[in-house]
């Protein structure tokens, strides 16, 4: 098992006092083509499987006990199906756990679906302006990172203690600017891995892979 921590500023009291990990859906076909999911449903693809059932072995070493966690996600099919596998492989019921809309990925609005060079082709200055301000851009019918944060750090605000958060991309971007003090423009362009669990305590993160 690989582990990096980097250390932020201390973060929000929504976090603090627990150890958060928070996982990436595996992969999807989209994530192939580049293709910008937000909220629509994609499947995972067999490599997104695998890297699912990978979550769940990094978390045993994590944890060992894995039993007394809450375990929660998002609704979206690409999550759910990844902590079904995840929790499977910790030899845990995969459907007793909870979901929660609130950690649904960004919505990129009418921009989901297209990949960025069909955008720099079709929506040039809506582009360039999200170029200049990623964190506070809103696409199209979408949401900015700040709206994103915004129920994100209520959705953490509501977990009981000690869980495991599978979810998306942008909401591992935007917990770690809430809970770990991660400036917005490095959130905003974070490459956020599949296969990782990012551990959030005491105002800093470390990555296990």
């Amino acid at each position: 098992m690989n582990e990096e921590t980097r250390a932020q500023p201390a973060g929000v009291a929504a976090g603090e006092g627990r150890r958060l990990f928070f996982v990436r859906h595996g992969e999807t076909d989209w994530n192939v083509a580049g293709r910008l999911q937000g909220r629509r449903d994609v499947p995972l693809n067999a490599l997104g499987r695998i890297q699912a059932a990978q979550v769940g072995r990094v978390l045993n070493q994590l944890v060992g006990d894995v039993s007394g966690l809450g375990y929660v996600s998002s609704p979206l099919s690409r999550a759910v199906e990844t902590m079904r596998i995840l929790r499977t492989t910790l030899d845990l019921p995969a459907s007793a756990f909870d979901s929660d809309m609130r950690l649904a990925e960004l919505s990129f609005g009418r921009w989901e679906g297209q990949t960025w060079p069909e955008l720099r082709r079709r929506d040039h200055d809506g582009v360039r302006r999200r170029d200049l301000d990623p964190w506070r851009f809103q696409p199209p019918g979408g949401e900015s990172y700040l709206d994103l944060c915004a129920r994100v750090e209520k959705a953490i605000a509501d977990l009981p203690g000690d869980a495991v958060v599978v979810t998306h991309g942008g909401v591992v971007r935007a917990a770690l600017h809430v809970l770990a003090g991660m400036p917005e423009g490095e959130a905003a362009l974070l490459p956020v891995r599949q296969g990782a669990v990012y551990v959030v305590a005491g105002g800093a993160f470390k990555v296990a892979d």
